[in-house]
């Protein structure tokens, strides 16, 4: 399923906000694909001017470095996935059913663009999962965070804790249990495609492996 949404950015990420022009709207998906596609260490704002038949100067407008533009596609995926479980909750009472909906979601490839300026959310899922803690496991992280420059993550491991509260009031560690099973999601899908040998896949289908795995993970803790 495809939604046309627009997420209020932290504006202390960005100088300009990208949503304010169509050049800057260009930048962040053809980032996302350039992310994807070479990996984030040699992903270059001069190979992103390429892309948009611009300069690196304009991009320089709209984002410090390329760690800022990074922090902002994240802040952006991680709206939309908080946008998508209040969705798929909206109507799902059995609270056990409703764990494993947050778990589908953690585990599974959402879906391609369909348009000129959607988003890549294929691609974006993949960059989550391989470059996501290069915006956290930095020195300047302490200084980052006064800028609730991770609020959007914050949020949405809160509402899946409240899921997990909901589910047996009595576990001790919602917020916790909920990150886990967020970062120990992608873990085992990236390891389960490069370093198979670190888990217990036994056929090609990653995502339900990992799908398999978190929820068994999941209900062993919670009973």
């Amino acid at each position: 399923m495809e939604f046309q949404v627009k997420f209020d950015i932290n504006d202390r990420i960005y100088l300009r906000n990208p949503e304010s022009s169509e050049v800057g709207k260009l930048m962040v998906k053809k980032s996302i694909d350039l992310i994807y596609e070479l990996g984030f260490e040699h992903f270059t704002f001069k190979k992103l001017a390429l892309e948009i038949n611009s300069t690196e100067a304009t991009i320089y407008r709209y984002f410090e470095n390329k760690h800022r533009l990074l922090l902002y596609i994240l802040n952006w995926y991680w709206s939309y996935m908080e946008f998508l479980l209040t969705i798929k909750l909206e109507n799902v009472s059995n609270k056990k059913d409703r764990l494993r909906i947050i778990v589908h979601l953690l585990t599974h490839d959402l879906g391609e663009s369909q348009n000129q300026f959607d988003y890549n959310k294929r691609f974006l899922n993949q960059i989550v999962i391989s470059e996501s803690s290069k915006t956290y496991l930095v020195k300047e992280i302490a200084e980052i965070n006064k800028n609730e420059s991770f609020k959007p993550y914050k949020d949405l491991c809160s509402k899946i804790a409240t899921v997990i509260s909901d589910y047996n009031s009595q576990y001790q560690f919602p917020r916790s249990l909920s990150t886990t099973l967020i970062e120990t999601s992608h873990h085992q899908q990236f390891f389960s495609v490069n370093l198979p040998k670190l888990t217990d896949i036994k056929s090609k289908k990653n995502s339900e492996f990992t799908s398999d795995f978190i929820e068994d993970f999941l209900f062993k803790i919670l009973g």
